[in-house]
């Protein structure tokens, strides 16, 4: 999401993209829409765009779940506290990398080693979890 004016500016995706990021088929993407399990919006010519905020609300529920490999993206770990989203913005200076993480209408904010954040090739845009233990939270990529 983009601020622009002291708002945020909705990002719209096409079907095919929004597929993509979560993790299942164009397929059923379409179904969603068509059953309201996805809002979506309308262009003139027909066709679907869907709201980021619609693919994050679902990125939590998608992860893990048909694929073996979505099963692989997020570690086993004994945390239950993990918090599913998109990395809005990196910094990184010096020894330390703020990473800012969307998870819905929130964000979370983490304070990790630039050599971390360099390792785990983080970047805006990516899907992240925030694994959150006591006072700590913890950056693991999707």
């Amino acid at each position: 999401m983009e601020e622009r004016a002291g708002r945020r500016e909705q990002v719209l995706l096409r079907p095919r993209e929004a597929a993509l990021q979560l993790g299942i088929s164009f397929p059923t993407i379409k179904q969603w829409i068509y059953k309201k399990k996805l809002r979506s919006a309308q262009t003139p010519g027909g066709h679907h765009l869907i709201p980021q905020s619609e693919i994050d609300r679902l990125l939590f529920r998608t992860r893990g779940r048909t694929a073996g490999e979505r099963t692989q993206a997020i570690r086993r770990v004994s945390g239950r506290n993990q918090l599913v989203g998109r990395i809005d913005q990196i910094r990184i200076s010096g020894l330390m990398a703020e990473v800012k993480i969307s998870i819905g209408d929130q964000q979370i904010t983490s304070i990790i080693t630039a050599t971390s954040a360099r390792e785990m090739q983080l970047k805006p845009g990516q899907t992240a979890v925030a694994l959150i233990k006591a006072t700590e939270v913890m950056i693991l990529r999707a």
